[in-house]
């Protein structure tokens, strides 16, 4: 297993460009095996663990390390994330929570100045802002425990493409161009990103990352423990102790991933499973949809100012409780029964007027009953066999704080501004907090990643989910519907115009394409609504009658590649 094609490594944007409008429409069709992945070589060699024996966790492990290589802008060992598996020998859906977590010395007011108020620069830019990373224990956790390659094999395809270099396209290029001012005031970042001289990387060039090779090389013989007690975990602690950051030795040590019970909701028949905190994702897709389900939406029509109505209050309504009750469960009570219960969505359907908007000013938090105990990548992957894995993993911007670890060739997460640094202060997304999601030593911040798994008839249906900030939840969720109330093929429900709110600003955004007729209506009933970029990239793949059809979004370079 470990004699990976490299012919992808070799892609240039010609190659990728050349797309007829079949292809943009229609999904890709496999009987064997799916990945839908927003890198190209990572879904090439995704299929090749596939088409070569190995599982649906085997290859999201292995497309997890290519895309830390292939990918780096989201891709990574330095951050976090969320894997949902579904087991086709134990017909359970697992969580494997490897979101990063804050750092024992980490403070409530960590990233406040004299004033009081939030510094921005540094929650976000700085050696503070890193999490202790856990996307190398996580990788393994789901590799050990439901996969059937070794460390080792999963992670041969990326030191081969670091060692060896990739050809890098256009997309790749321009990225480092958007973030050129931000990468070059690092040193240890610049000399990977840039040329000897200075000059940028362009489509067509080749990129090798020596450091990095020897980050996942040590992984490969020496196990986790290279990286959260050896010899990277040496390189991150003398990183941060030499540039005021707060991760110690003992941070790394006793980083550990974890096991969660899914959130689980219905929605007209479908039984939806996704992420449990501290992803706020799977509690609030599950509330918008029994929110929806009171109304017939298929009847109503796909983005018509009817739907988008009703769509946007109950989003409004949702984001407005993760603002107060959303947090780590391991440190606060959520009431996640309540916010998924069937009654609590009819209470807050009978608050929306079908004609009128709500001001989001005049929405509080809710009142639910029963507590209890903008650069990600998400890939989603079926094998022969039914398992599924839908995984979303991020370094929060792209490329994180814009700081590669000196001598490891890695980029560190920027997580901790997920936190809220003081209560009622959006963070980067515009997102609203409160102290259930205050900064604490041990404790993890906040994500709205959602990977998702649809099961119909008890069998896996539709997996999915997106990068996005905010907006993974209500991409995430439109997938879901575009299929479920509205038939569309998975690559039409992927392609279709994306909307979000998210209570605060009080403003419906909406992608370029919706038509001025449905935004007049809309503004008509009391809305504001603002046009602006493209959101998500939700590569997703359905499954009807033992066919996949896979679905990349057009929104970002990516793939859906079939094993037949």
């Amino acid at each position: 297993m470990t004699a990976i094609s490299l012919m992808f490594a070799t892609i240039t944007q010609a190659q990728t460009a050349n797309l007829t409008e079949r292809d943009i429409f229609t999904p890709t069709i496999a009987t064997h095996g799916m990945v839908a992945t927003g890198e190209e070589i990572a879904a090439q060699i995704g299929v090749e663990i596939l088409q070569k024996g190995g599982n649906a966790v085997d290859a999201a492990v292995t497309i997890g390390f290519v895309k830390a290589v292939t990918y780096p802008q989201a891709g990574n060992l330095g951050g976090g994330g969320f894997m949902l598996i579904y087991s086709a020998k134990t017909k359970k859906v697992i969580a494997i929570d490897y979101r990063e977590k804050a750092p024992a010395k980490a403070t409530r007011d960590m990233f406040l100045d004299e004033q009081k108020n939030v510094d921005a620069k540094l929650s976000r830019f700085s050696y503070l802002s890193a999490g202790v990373p856990g996307t190398v224990a996580g990788m393994a956790m789901a590799l050990e425990k439901y996969g059937t390659l070794s460390l080792a094999e999963a992670l041969a395809p990326a030191i081969a493409l670091a060692e060896k270099g990739f050809i890098i396209t256009l997309a790749f290029s321009n990225s480092i161009k958007k973030n050129a001012k931000r990468l070059k005031k690092h040193p240890t970042t610049a000399a990977i990103f840039f040329k000897l001289d200075g000059s940028f990387y362009e489509a067509g060039d080749r990129l090798v990352q020596s450091d990095l090779a020897n980050t996942l090389k040590a992984i490969a013989k020496k196990g986790i423990k290279a990286f959260y007690q050896g010899e990277i975990a040496q390189l991150i602690v003398k990183d941060m102790q030499a540039h005021g950051g707060l991760i110690t030795k003992t941070d790394l040590a006793n980083y550990q991933p974890g096991l969660r019970k899914p959130i689980q909701g219905t929605y007209r028949g479908y039984d939806i499973y996704s992420m449990s905190p501290p992803s706020s994702g799977g509690v609030h897709i599950v509330q918008i949809l029994n929110i929806l389900e009171n109304y017939d939406i298929g009847l109503l029509g796909h983005n018509t100012a009817a739907t988008i109505h009703l769509m946007a209050e109950a989003m409004k309504r949702a984001y407005a409780d993760r603002s107060k009750y959303l947090g780590d469960t391991d440190f606060v009570s959520v009431p996640l029964t309540g916010l998924t219960s069937k009654a609590y969505a009819a209470t807050l359907s009978q608050q929306i007027n079908s004609q009128k908007a709500s001001l989001s000013q005049d929405i509080l938090p809710g009142k639910p009953t029963h507590y209890e105990s903008n650069e990600t990548t998400h890939y989603s992957v079926v094998d022969k066999e039914g398992n599924a894995v839908s995984n979303t993993y991020t370094i929060n911007f792209g490329f994180g704080t814009g700081i590669v670890v000196k001598g490891a060739g890695f980029l560190l997460n920027n997580e901790m501004d997920d936190f809220s640094a003081k209560p009622g202060v959006p963070n980067a997304y515009g997102l609203i907090g409160g102290t259930a999601n205050a900064i604490e030593p041990h404790k993890r911040m906040l994500s709205s990643m959602s990977p998702t798994i649809v099961l119909k008839d008890g069998k896996p249906f539709l997996v999915t989910g997106s990068p996005g900030g905010s907006r993974i939840i209500t991409t995430t969720l439109q997938v879901i519907m575009n299929v479920i109330d509205h038939k569309l093929n998975i690559q039409e429900a992927v392609n279709a115009v994306r909307i979000h709110h998210q209570w605060l600003p009080d403003e419906i955004r909406v992608e370029e394409g919706l038509s001025l007729d449905t935004i007049n209506l809309l503004t008509e009933m009391g809305h504001k609504v603002v046009v602006k970029k493209t959101m998500g990239a939700a590569a997703s793949i359905l499954i009807d009658q033992n066919t996949l059809y896979g679905a990349n979004d057009p929104r970002r370079q990516g793939m859906a590649l079939g094993n037949n």
